[in-house]
């Protein structure tokens, strides 16, 4: 019996084994916990294109919307380990909703990171309406408004709530959060004139300022963003020290393979440094990580460090789920 059973425990182990090897036979997915059309679901698809080069196989994407990128995620820590689900998300996603939702799953413990994606800082935009042209003008203008000015989010606890939150104790405004299932959403919003403002991706956000449907007071760096120059920064522009980056990484579920986690993390990186990807996500607004942070302990050490970071924020603020 105890040679059946050893034997049995070496052919799960060489299938194991010899499935890593082979990965990937057939498509793999990317989960996107965000609607179609928003900046997240843009980075994916673009990425994903130039992935199914190195790995040989076709990148799709599936768009999971729902409690600010939660469910998506959720669903992506329920997929078998094998690597062929994977989980798109950022700053909001995997690490703001451990302190904001229950959610059932732990976000360092359940998950294994593949890399660290581009980054981009926020940018602070308004409907076309506002009469304000700067930003010192903006801020006295939601100033005098007699009710809360509307500001639209993708869902509590995401990266435009986060960077709302900051907005409100830096300038002493009240804003009344209007969450969407993503910011592709809440920008048609915007555009229409249905809400006031949104503290948005610059990725989101360029496109509608350059075709004059909405206006721009400043992003959210020290320094200027290279695809939009024309944009002071908000210490130019009167609100210093208000820095917030929105960074994104991929992830798989917790027991995927060491060497499936090494061709997709091998797949991304070969994507980042494709001249053409870099030009289309430097277009958006889109900030390259540093070579050396772009191992899978990278992002792993990155994440626990915003998680120690913005946690403590986001609770002494009590945001709560809508």
């Amino acid at each position: 019996m105890r040679k059946i059973i050893l034997a049995a425990i070496a052919v799960l182990a060489f299938g194991g084994v010899a499935a890593a090897q082979n990965f990937p036979s057939r498509p793999v997915t990317i989960i996107v916990p965000f609607s179609a059309g928003g900046p997240s679901d843009a980075m994916a698809r673009i990425l994903a294109e130039r992935m199914k080069v190195t790995l040989g196989e076709q990148v799709l994407v599936e768009n999971v919307t729902g409690a600010g990128g939660s469910v998506g995620v959720g669903r992506a820590v329920r997929s078998p380990p094998d690597g062929y689900t994977i989980s798109f998300g950022h700053l909001g996603t995997h690490v703001a909703n451990g302190a904001v939702y229950k959610l059932g799953y732990d976000l360092v413990t359940d998950l294994e990171p593949v890399a660290l994606l581009p980054s981009n800082p926020m940018i602070i935009v308004s409907k076309k309406a506002v009469p304000a042209t700067s930003l010192k003008e903006f801020v006295a203008w939601l100033k005098a408004q007699p009710t809360a000015p509307t500001a639209g989010t993708a869902g509590a606890g995401s990266g435009s709530h986060i960077a709302g939150v900051y907005f409100e104790s830096i300038t002493g405004i009240k804003l009344q959060y209007v969450p969407y299932r993503g910011t592709g959403p809440a920008m048609n919003d915007l555009v229409a004139g249905q809400i006031d403002m949104i503290v948005d991706q610059t990725s989101n956000s360029i496109g509608q300022v350059r075709a004059g449907n909405i206006r721009a007071y400043a992003v959210t760096d020290s320094k200027r963003v290279e695809s939009a120059s024309d944009i002071p920064t908000v210490d130019e522009a009167g609100l210093p020290g208000f820095h917030m980056t929105l960074w994104s990484g991929l992830w798989v579920p917790k027991g995927t393979p060491k060497d499936v986690v090494a061709k997709l993390n091998a797949a991304t990186v070969d994507a980042l440094n494709d001249p053409a990807v870099r030009k289309q996500l430097e277009n958006l607004g889109l900030q390259m990580p540093p070579k050396d942070k772009l191992t899978p302990e990278a992002l792993g050490a990155w994440q626990k460090a915003e998680i120690a970071k913005w946690w403590p924020m986001i609770k002494a603020a009590n945001v709560k789920v809508d």
